[in-house]
């Protein structure tokens, strides 16, 4: 027997992979969804959401993925794993998820190839989207001037593609390595952590989902659990499965407080009585959102996270390879 059977569960309640079937719509993720959903809907360009580590911005980006209906939208999910991807290598994904068949490896061609199937898009009334995960790894002004770029691709309607970025709030310092793309933020919005009431919430919803019947945890319990958490998803999950597992092996009914304590010392969140404050830095340090250090050596790559869609975004009017395309298809 194992803990999950040991407490009647049907599934792990409380796994950090980026599982939308336990998507927890708090109070701050359903506005922050609403807000961006509005964005890709009117096609603003680019939106931007921010939120420190182990905040729930992965599975909020899947969320949304999901949430975009394949008859309206043709978008996809980028999720970067590497800081030294290039521009071209960059515009060939993005291209390739929005459905450009044998893009050419000539830039100017391939820029070509994408405005032409942003306007096929556009005149079958579908809007494409590209939400980008870990956009604070765009740690270049190449890549953001490229970005800039791809935005300058319009009609006098709307934009022809729209991107949200998903980061930590790293992204701020991105952003500004080039400004006219900084100014072009539509809409930006920042994840704070869970209160008290919203992580018992969140615990309570996990384990409804996983097949719970009954309160696994006592009051107390949940308390700790925010306290050595702070509010952040991600240890509140470490927290939950070390500590059901714990209960388990105690033999708890319920989870108590003094396992949570144990956990929480365990973990190192909590020493000399003291509340240690991780996961919160806005500096990676050198570590993955997983907490495993982030090789320099290996090279550039971008996982594609592919859903029913895909999407893009703009430039300034005084790049030269993006004047040079419009002028020639008269644009």
């Amino acid at each position: 027997m194992n803990y999950l059977e040991y407490y009647g569960l049907n599934m792990e309640p409380f796994s950090n992979a980026p599982d939308t079937r336990f998507y927890y719509n708090s109070a701050q993720h359903s506005k922050a969804l609403t807000r961006l959903m509005f964005a890709v809907e009117t096609m603003k360009g680019l939106a931007v959401l921010i939120g420190d580590i182990g905040m729930g911005k992965t599975t909020l980006a899947r969320r949304m993925l999901d949430n975009l209906p394949e008859e309206e939208y043709e978008a996809a999910l980028l999720v970067i794993i590497h800081q030294r991807i290039t521009p071209d290598w960059l515009l060939r994904r993005i291209a390739i998820q929005l459905g450009v068949e044998r893009p050419a490896s000539d830039k100017i061609t391939l820029l070509t190839q994408l405005y032409d199937r942003l306007m096929q898009l556009y005149e079958k009334k579908k809007k494409a989207v590209v939400l980008i995960d870990e956009a604070q790894m765009l740690k270049s002004a190449e890549l953001m001037e490229e970005f800039r770029g791809l935005l300058n691709l319009e009609t006098p309607e709307r934009k022809l593609i729209t991107f949200v970025f998903f980061g930590l709030p790293d992204i701020e310092e991105a952003l500004k390595l080039d400004e006219p793309l900084a100014q072009r933020v539509a809409l930006k919005y920042r994840l704070e952590l869970f209160n008290e009431e919203s992580t018992e919430a969140y615990v309570k919803h996990r384990l409804r989902y996983a097949g719970a019947k009954r309160d696994l945890f006592t009051p107390k319990a949940l308390q700790a659990i925010h306290r050595y958490s702070r509010g952040v998803p991600r240890t509140i999950n470490t927290l939950c499965d070390n500590s059901l597992f714990e209960g388990f092996l105690l033999k708890q009914e319920i989870v108590d407080e003094n396992v949570v304590n144990n956990i929480a010392t365990d973990l190192g969140l909590i020493e000399t009585g003291k509340i240690i404050q991780k996961g919160l830095s806005t500096e990676t340090s050198g570590y993955s959102k997983e907490g495993e250090p982030r090789s320099q050596k290996h090279p550039p790559q971008v996982i594609e996270k592919e859903a029913p869609q895909k999407a893009k975004k703009e430039e300034e009017t005084g790049d030269k390879e993006i004047d040079e395309i419009l002028s020639k298809i008269g644009g």
